[in-house]
């Protein structure tokens, strides 16, 4: 955490503050106990994650990158990650839900091209307040609940990750939703750097399986393909190739769970040259070997 000027505060410095207990890597769901009272930050930061506050009660009134906004119940506060957040005062006994990602996380998630264009204005800061309907908000809170559950005991229950995931995606629809309702044809204003990595996004969960070379989406995208590493590392923390891996590890692990796919159709599916260089890839990077990941988690 730093000591001066807009401080830069992790997710870990936020639970501490807040007095919450760390769920899990890339996702916190933050649900009050009571009433918060008295400003938990009283002065100016960032984060690094995706932020989306739904007021139940009370009042916030904030800046965010030196913009003022009020918040009052129903509304929904999006927060972008690098944005500079000052909370200037909160009134009226504050009740809000927090739901708190990573870039990586949200990528899992939303694998397809509709999931990914969904999430497109989460990652502007055009539009950083919405304002739910009473069916929408008894939605939200539902889910986010769900979601919590999820994250805390993900480990613990038979397809944990499926639900975990899935509902993360219903709550970006929701949101996704209400944020197109209210700004019909309103095209979200992403930077440049924002843009080439959605845009390599859908690339990818189009091309994982057939092109794994980072050359191959450099010249898609008319860049270099140091440029591509460096802007996809500046905004999602990995680099082309780490991305192009997790694409495959994880329809990889998709695969695995399928009882009726043989580890050779797996392979065969995932255009490794053979069953031996699968598993051998595989083993690297998950600590198992594909055999050991499919008894491990047979449900």
């Amino acid at each position: 955490m730093e000591k001066t000027g807009i401080r830069k505060l992790s997710i870990s410095d936020i639970l501490e503050i807040l007095g919450d207990v760390p769920q899990s890597e890339g996702l916190h769901v933050y649900m009050g106990k009571g009433a918060i009272t008295t400003i938990p930050f009283p002065y100016p930061y960032r984060s690094d994650n995706f932020s989306v506050m739904l007021i139940l009660s009370g009042t916030m009134k904030l800046q965010l990158d030196l913009i003022s906004h009020t918040a009052n119940p129903n509304d929904l506060i999006i927060i972008s990650p690098r944005t500079i957040n000052h909370i200037l005062e909160i009134g009226g006994n504050l009740e809000l839900i927090a739901v708190s990602f990573t870039l990586d996380f949200a990528r899992q998630s939303n694998r397809n091209k509709n999931e990914i264009d969904a999430f497109e204005f989460f990652a502007s800061k055009a539009i950083p307040k919405l304002t739910f309907s009473e069916e929408e908000c008894r939605n939200f809170i539902f889910l986010a609940r769900l979601l919590m559950q999820e994250n805390i005991e993900k480990n613990h229950e038979p397809y944990s990750d499926e639900v975990l995931h899935h509902t993360f995606s219903l709550l970006m629809y929701i949101v996704a939703s209400r944020y197109k309702k209210e700004n019909s044809g309103l095209k979200p204003e992403l930077s440049r750097q924002e843009e080439l990595t959605l845009k390599f996004l859908k690339l990818l969960d189009t091309h994982f399986k057939q092109q794994r070379s980072v050359q191959f989406y450099a010249d898609s995208l008319c860049v270099t393909s140091g440029h591509l590493t460096k802007i996809l590392k500046e905004v999602s923390g990995k680099t082309a190739g780490e991305l192009i891996e997790e694409a495959l590890l994880l329809e990889a692990r998709i695969l695995l769970s399928d009882p009726m796919l043989t580890i050779a159709q797996i392979a065969d599916e995932l255009r490794f040259s053979d069953q031996s260089s699968f598993g051998k890839s595989f083993k690297k990077n998950i600590g198992l070997s594909p055999t050991e990941y499919r008894r491990k988690n047979r449900r």
